[in-house]
Parts: structure tokens; sequence; C-alpha cells
């Protein structure tokens, strides 16, 4: 039987000719070297020598960003580039003309390519935006009190988190130290998390920096953000609940950030814009999005654990809207950076099946995450003409706590 071609996807592929998502790769034979790449089905297809390939495809300016080492030089660029580097890659891909050229220029995901963290990030936004979540976590932790805090509905939740300790996909997790204190313990503890934890969420990449105070408002939402990701959040509950009162989340989140080794564009998301949820409460002028285009996005999460689904989020159900968030996360003033990552925070929906941390789906009872557990997620959103767009997936193993030093 012939071997099948690459530019031959399976059906149904959801990293087809209408994802084509960026990510940073290198080879066993030159491991030092990182090359951009767009992922094609199986494959990956070296940007970095697709200008020589195709000089007449690839416009001459924007060459010199696809040979750089991080994509923080395309992100930087700006839309025009952006969707002028992607149309030339889509025609690379999907012309028959172009495929001697462009063959050797695909390499197999399983043929010894290592994928890294695809960009330099700047700054690390977390927001809380899921009601769903929030009232089931507010209800385990406020059992006698109002489930969401009075500010919820009027202002997307957020923290800043770590940028330094966002890592790529595939990079284990180890199990962070810190104090906990139960209300059986007179003093806190030190120690090892015991209840550590996951949070399924949706990212996005910063392009486009904005001028120090210079509110980005909502219809300028396209033209700085570059493309979506998975997060994977690892929180340790047990040092959150003893850390996070009265300020917010710190050492229970900053020990890791898992993120997808492949950005995928925003506009790839077209077909699958989607009204968010009906808001009970009016939002304030910069966050009020009822002449705007559909802010919401129809993602279909899945998390494994070990292997096994465990639940299957709906992205859609989020009650702030990315753009939202970004517009909040400036109308002070506050400038972005190329490469800023900003993180929706867990995904949850309204069924026992799809809530997006152990925290919820054990009510607060655990079990939580043992040593060894394996964590993966994955995602998709509907596409034009019946196609499907894939986000790749998050995947983190949870290695024993280091020997603290004496």
């Amino acid at each position: 039987m012939p071997e099948q071609s690459p530019f031959d996807l399976a059906e149904g592929d959801p990293f087809g000719p209408h994802t084509l998502p960026y990510g940073v790769f290198s080879t066993a034979d030159a491991p030092g070297l990182r090359r951009l790449g767009v992922r094609y089905g199986r494959h990956v297809l070296d940007l970095a020598a697709l200008p020589d390939a195709l000089p007449d495809v690839v416009p001459a300016p924007h060459a010199a960003l696809l040979t750089a080492a991080t994509l923080n030089p395309l992100l930087a660029a700006g839309r025009p580039v952006w969707q002028k580097v992607h149309a030339a890659v889509r025609t690379a891909l999907t012309d028959p003309a172009h495929r001697t050229a462009v063959a050797p220029l695909l390499r197999p995901l399983d043929d010894g390519l290592t994928l890294h963290l695809p960009f330099e990030v700047a700054d690390y936004v977390d927001f809380y935006s899921s009601e769903h979540h929030a009232t089931n976590v507010g209800r385990i932790f406020r059992p006698d009190g109002a489930a969401l805090p009075p500010n919820w509905k009027h202002l997307p939740i957020g923290y800043h988190g770590r940028a330094g300790t966002v890592v790529v996909s595939g990079t284990p997790v180890v199990r962070p130290h810190g104090q906990r204190k139960t209300p059986a313990d007179a003093a806190p503890l030190f120690g090892p998390s015991t209840r550590l934890d996951i949070e399924a969420e949706v990212g996005f990449v910063v392009g486009t920096p904005s001028a120090l105070h210079a509110p980005v408002g909502l219809d300028a939402f396209r033209d700085h953000v570059f493309g979506v990701c998975l997060v994977n959040d690892w929180s340790a509950r047990d040092i959150q609940a003893w850390e996070y009162v009265p300020l917010g989340p710190f050492l229970g989140k900053s020990f890791a950030t898992s993120v997808s080794a492949w950005i995928t564009p925003l506009d790839a998301f077209d077909a699958a814009r989607t009204a968010p949820p009906a808001r009970d409460v009016p939002a304030l002028p910069y966050l009020d999005d009822t002449a705007a285009e559909p802010g919401g996005l129809d993602l279909r999460i899945e998390v494994r654990l070990n292997g096994e689904v465990i639940s299957r989020p709906p992205f859609a159900a989020m009650y702030w809207t990315a753009a939202q968030q970004l517009a909040h996360m400036t109308v002070n003033g506050a400038s972005l950076r190329t490469g800023d990552l900003y993180a929706s925070g867990t995904v949850s929906g309204p069924e026992p099946d799809q809530l997006g941390c152990l925290l919820e789906l054990t009510q607060g009872k655990g079990p939580y995450l043992q040593d060894g557990d394996e964590i993966t997620l994955t995602a998709w959103a509907p596409g034009p003409d019946g196609a499907r767009i894939g986000l790749g997936e998050v995947t983190g193993r949870v290695l024993p706590a280091r020997e603290f030093p004496a």
C-alpha cells in the first residue's frame, strides 16, 4: 500500500486548512535550533524554509518573521501581517501547484520533533469568568453565604499570575510546597500540597501592544489578540485556601501554568462565534457588548485523567467574554505587551459532567491529584463547511514533591 501523502488529511481532522495553528519546534538532529512551524494534520510545516521554497507566495517583507526562534516577532507585526502570512501558508498547503516544493518542508509530528513554548510570555493574567464555576466554588466555601461576591456580575474578576512559570504541554508538574491550615489545625503546617487540582481554561495571546494610559475597547479586540490556546492553571487548593484571604491567589497558583504548544489564530474561530449567556445585570458602557459582534466562542473542551474522560466543559457558557476581559484589563490605562497571556478562568457548565476542576467534580471532598496522575485537555470548535477547528492539547503529569532543603 502506498504511503499516504501528508496533504491528504483524515476526514474530520481538526488541524486542516481552516485551522493552521502556529508553534515552535526543534528536531533530533538539531536540538538547539528552534524553528517556527504550522501544524497540518499530523505534520509540521517548517515556516523558516517556506520563503525560500515559495518566494512568490510568502511576501518578502515578512520572510524574516518566519525565521525567528519564537512567535513574538510575528505577534508584534500586527493583524494585517498575521492575515497575509496565514493566507500565504494556506495557499502553500492547499494549492496543488506547490506540492512538490512544500512536501520536503513537512515533518511528521512523531519523527523526533520536540515542541517548545511557542512565545515568550510577557505578563500573565487569569480571570474567573464562568458563572457556574464561581457559583459552585462559592457554595463549597461559603455554604451559609452568597455564592457570588457582590462585584462578580459587574466586572470580570481576575488576578496577575507569574509569567515565568508558564510551561508548554508535556512539562511535568512537581507537587508544590507551601503553608496550609485546616480548621482543625492549631497552627499552619508546611509541606507538599495534599489537594493538587487542575483548572481547564482557554487562553488568549496578545500580539499588538498598546500604549500606556490608552484603554483597549471592545471593538479593538481583534487588533490586539493573535490567537487562542488551551490552559491548565494548576492549583494547590490547600495552599490557596490559607493564603488568599484577604488578597488573591499567590503560591497556590504560581508554581505552574501549562499551555498548549499550538496557538490557533483568532480568525479561525469566526464560525464558532456565539452570543454569551443572557446577563441579568446591565454592563457598564466600556463592557457593554450588546451592539458588538458575538463575543462568545463555542469551544468543546474535554478533560482526561489518566486517559479517562472526566468532564466536557462548554466554553460557550462563559459569562464574561475574552473581549470584555481585555477591555477591563486595560480600562485603568494598563498597557498590553506582545506576548501577554490572559486566561478565561475555569470553564464549567451547568451539568455534573461539565465541571472544569476536581474541586467542583468532588464537591470539595477529593480525591485530588495523586503523584503519577496525568491530565490532558483537548478542544475543538465548529468551523466553516462542517470543518472542525482544533486547539493543541495540554498534558501534564504530576511528579512527587522534591525534598525541601533543611
